[in-house]
């Protein structure tokens, strides 16, 4: 069975390359019909976010992505946070030792630090001496009885080459002499993050590992602990990283957004997974629109491109407006509806101003400005009447308004298609085109040059009452200009 994990650490927001980490591992297990294991790293205690691992919860599930085995739902595998198995890696550590795979070092800071000064100017990458790897028995056991501090530290081999096969990168062949001796359990008794994912891979029965392709330069070191415990290697598909522009990645200490912070723009969850998808993953056909359950069908690892993807955010809020676009009235208004009410407390029709969004709305948080005018008219200039595609100017505005209103006056009953009517009734009457008066319309009861909806949207919204008393502002406005 196809077994697979994601491994986020606790430092803070489910980013978006974590996201689509998580995503494309939870793609690839739900295909195979396999189990998606949800295991919490949290060995680096200086990094631990507070609070961290409940938005790891809310955000996988908020994302729909469900996990089979975790720290909240149990399996046999547990405990899955690290911190809760530290006896386990040091039991594996001490093994290692005896199968002749790691070492004990008993080197202390102030002579490691040296020894990288030395490097450093000699311009060798910096690497550890390997003083300890010649330690005697005796020696060894001398220093442990004497309680002196330690980490154990794999021993790597000295000459050769370490190869491995990634899906999406190929075969990836490493010179053993470039390897440090890396430590693998820390002297707290912690292990690092490089041996505790093996340990923990291995014993959770992980098939397949899907992570950022700064891991393939770590991986060789990961397959020779594999091969010194004599455990199965698993798949490996590493992916590209998901970058701000060409040369920069997205960060959060950049400030970059995470997927709460998009979901708090009032972008949808299934647009976010969409467009997560394609960042790196090309599907086969001409399709880009996928629902989880679709992109679960669809998704082939044969699609990961080798290539870095840039994150566009003008291109998910197009996605993300093309899922507006197709919800039911029933499902905008009930998305839409806090945005409304943060903007119009008037008593207006809040249905009818929803209608009046959903064909324009690309993300929900942008309606507030958008509808603004419904509680008070803005104070607007009057050059907005100048609109050089329907012909207006505020000088031809103002007989246009004094007609409206005198038509307005007197209709009965006051409906969005009564409206309409009379005034196309009116252009035609006056031999102008529908835009000399809808438009001065638009501007008079809004305040703006964009609106959702035209004016006659709007004044069916406003009642007849509000409607009159801001074409009566905008004829005296013009009327003093």
């Amino acid at each position: 069975m196809v077994r697979t994990r994601f491994a986020p650490s606790p430092t803070g927001y489910m980013h978006i390359g974590n996201l689509r980490t998580a995503l494309y591992t939870y793609l690839i297990t739900r295909k195979a019909g396999g189990k998606f294991i949800l295991r919490i790293e949290d060995t680096d205690q200086e990094r631990y976010v507070d609070g961290a691992v409940d938005i790891i919860y809310n955000s996988l599930r908020q994302a729909g992505m469900y996990w089979d085995e975790g720290p909240d739902v149990g399996g046999d595998c547990g405990p899955y946070i690290q911190s809760q198995r530290r006896d386990i890696y040091k039991k594996y550590a001490l093994d290692l030792i005896e199968k002749g795979g790691a070492y004990y070092c008993f080197c202390d800071k102030e002579r490691l630090d040296k020894i990288r000064t030395v490097q450093e100017a000699s311009k060798i990458v910096p690497m550890y001496d390997r003083h300890c790897r010649a330690l005697s028995a005796s020696e060894i056991q001398e220093k442990l009885d004497s309680g002196v501090p330690y980490v154990i530290r794999q021993k790597m081999p000295l000459t050769g080459t370490t190869s491995f096969d990634d899906k999406v990168f190929g075969k990836i062949v490493v010179e053993n002499s470039t390897l440090d001796d890396n430590i693998l359990l820390k002297s707290d008794g912690l292990p690092t993050y490089n041996f505790a994912n093996v340990v923990d891979d291995h014993l959770m029965g992980i098939t397949h590992i899907v992570r950022g392709n700064e891991y393939l330069s770590s991986t060789p070191k990961y397959n020779l602990l594999y091969n010194a415990f004599g455990w199965e290697i698993p798949t490996y598909i590493h992916v590209s990283p998901v970058m701000r522009t060409s040369t920069k990645k997205l960060s959060k200490r950049d400030g970059d957004a995470s997927y709460q912070d998009f979901i708090d723009k009032g972008y949808l969850n299934d647009a976010i997974i969409n467009y997560v998808a394609l960042l790196g993953w090309s599907p086969a056909g001409e399709n880009e629109k996928f629902t989880l359950d679709e992109l679960i069908k669809a998704f082939d690892i044969k699609g990961i491109s080798k290539s870095p993807a840039i994150f566009d955010e003008t291109k998910l809020t197009w996605l993300n407006g093309e899922y507006i676009r197709d919800m039911s009235v029933e499902e905008f208004y009930a998305n839409a509806k806090e945005y409304i009410e943060e903007a119009v407390k008037g008593d207006f029709d809040k249905k009818a101003i929803a209608t009046l969004l959903q064909p324009r709305c690309d993300r929900f948080i942008d309606i507030p400005e958008q509808i603004d005018f419904f509680d008070a008219l803005p104070n607007y200039d009057l050059s907005l009447y100048t609109h050089k595609k329907m012909k207006t100017t505020p000088e031809s505005s103002l007989p246009m308004l004094q007609q409206i209103k005198e038509q307005l006056t007197t209709l009965k009953p006051w409906t969005q298609q009564g409206i309409h009517d009379l005034l196309v009734t009116m252009a035609q009457n006056l031999d102008v085109k529908n835009g000399k008066i809808m438009y001065p319309l638009r501007v008079a009861v809004s305040g703006k040059q964009f609106t959702p909806g035209g004016g006659v949207e709007i004044a069916a919204i406003l009642g007849r009452d509000e409607t009159l008393k801001r074409l009566d502002i905008a004829i005296d406005r013009l009327e003093a200009n």
